[in-house]
């Protein structure tokens, strides 16, 4: 049986449970942080990912954060946010953001299932597989841009490969 064939009734589960399940299937370490929260890492090729994902009943959204550490010198500040513009255009379903005061590189996602709808296993897979893979592609070119002084458009041509990871 696949792992999304026991769940053939997903939209009885909190979202948060099918997250659960999910990352216990793949051995992720995992906390579940409270009824409507779990934070988990994820090895990536790169780095290990923070990943926390929330439910709020109150929107009916399940969203996703995926964080990394990133301290880059303030002088490529500039650069870096120039960088997250580029790299957003090329992001369809996600976007990244860099938290300061954290230290923070973060890509977040918000799956809106408004008006009964649920998210079933496979989906909420993919969603955080992808939230990984983006993370594992713009990596790169975020390191190029703070530490090897390249310009945003060129480091953003190292992300149009396809990044291999772990997720």
């Amino acid at each position: 049986m696949a792992q999304t064939e026991q769940y053939l009734e997903a939209e009885d589960l909190h979202p948060i449970d099918l997250v659960e399940s999910i990352a216990a299937h793949h051995d992720w370490e995992f906390d579940r942080v409270g009824e409507d929260q779990i934070a988990m890492a994820v090895e990536g090729q790169w780095r290990s990912y923070a990943i926390t994902l929330a439910w709020s009943d109150y929107d009916e959204t399940l969203r996703l954060i995926c964080t990394f550490e990133m301290e880059p010198p303030d002088e490529s500040l500039p650069r870096l946010f120039e960088a997250l513009n580029l790299a957003n255009d090329q992001c369809w379903a996600g976007c990244f953001t860099y938290w300061r005061e954290q230290r923070l590189m973060v890509y977040r996602y918000g799956l809106v299932l408004a008006g009964g709808q649920y998210a079933g296993p496979g989906q909420i897979d993919t969603l955080i597989r992808s939230a990984v893979l983006s993370c594992e592609r713009y990596y790169p070119a975020f390191q190029l841009v703070c530490w090897g002084g390249e310009a945003p458009e060129k480091a953003l041509k190292v992300a149009i490969a396809e990044a291999y990871g772990r997720a």
